[in-house]
């Protein structure tokens, strides 16, 4: 493709080689969008066999593909590198353990050619790989693997507690000079889970006034291995997210934790206990999960980095 392309889309990835093969395997069986495009990679820091893994690789013949590599460890610091080295009007984002659905890439065409929206995102199905699902995990549960699906039919996106998912969205390249780009200090670090990168752009977006839209016709599965089908995932998952957001709550204020936070601590293992008495272990996850949620709250505000 000779022509400026109109998006851009950008698969960052470190160290899941393993993962990275079928997601580039399924990326050719996306039906081509009306408008020019190209697909961009950044190798965040892998150790692995993923530069092996990009250099061998035989892509179509009309599509255009660049591989980027970005020492600087962190999905925000590449996302951050995909968006200056984009081409594209609008950059789409697509993790590196994912399947598009065969009409995704069109889905948002069609989305941005009707609402001409400044960001959008898409609707995330889970998969199970092995087809391997554990009693515990209840569907309420589901959202913390990433499934995600904001609304049945188009619509905008204005609640900040409603935000896309950072597995499937894009934007407008050119709202990075009005909010800036990712948050460096939010995102996947290595085999750090802390997260929320996309969380605080969406609400930067938001809070600058531009449109945000949502397509559940832009469907992206969330290939889940069996590996990570553990409780101690989801309690990794929790604890992290307390500890960051204790740390950004607390700034650079004192170090000593609120009070209530320990008898929100205590209240949250009574209910595990409550709820193992009369259901059994299969049925607490979701309590041990707030019981991780706030011992990362307590040390996060005691012992976190200052931001």
């Amino acid at each position: 493709m000779n022509k400026q392309p109109a998006y851009t889309v950008a698969l960052c990835t470190h160290n899941h080689a393993d993962r990275l093969v079928r997601t580039l395997a399924d990326l050719p069986l996306i039906h081509m969008p009306e408008a020019a495009w190209e697909l961009l990679i950044i190798d965040n820091g892998s150790r692995d066999s993923t530069p092996e893994v990009l250099a061998s690789q035989i892509w179509p013949s009309n599509w255009s593909v660049r591989v980027i590599r970005e020492d600087k460890l962190g999905l925000s610091n590449a996302r951050n590198r995909a968006i200056q080295e984009a081409f594209g009007e609008y950059i789409i984002f697509i993790d590196d353990d994912e399947t598009a659905d065969p009409d995704w890439l069109c889905a948002f065409e069609r989305l941005i050619a009707k609402e001409q929206p400044d960001a959008f995102g898409g609707r995330i199905r889970v998969l199970f790989e092995e087809n391997y699902r554990p009693a515990w995990l209840s569907d309420d549960l589901l959202g913390f693997l990433g499934e995600l699906n904001r609304a049945e039919k188009c619509a905008p996106l204005t609640d900040p507690g409603t935000s896309f998912y950072g597995g499937n969205f894009g934007f407008r390249r050119s709202v990075c000079q009005t909010v800036g780009g990712f948050d460096a200090n939010l995102g996947r670090k290595g085999t750090d889970n802390t997260g929320g990168e996309e969380v605080d752009f969406y609400r930067r977006l938001l809070t600058a006034g531009f449109r945000i839209w949502w397509t559940p016709d832009a469907v992206i599965h969330h290939r889940i291995q069996a590996v990570k089908l553990n409780r101690r995932y989801f309690h990794d998952l929790h604890y992290r997210q307390g500890r960051m957001e204790a740390i950004r709550r607390r700034g650079a204020g004192s170090r000593l934790p609120p009070l209530y936070l320990f008898g929100q601590l205590m209240r949250a293992a009574s209910a595990v206990w409550q709820t193992f008495r009369s259901s059994g272990r299969n049925a607490t996850l979701r309590q041990e999960m707030n019981v991780a949620y706030f011992v990362g709250q307590i040390v996060g505000w005691s012992r976190g980095h200052r931001l």
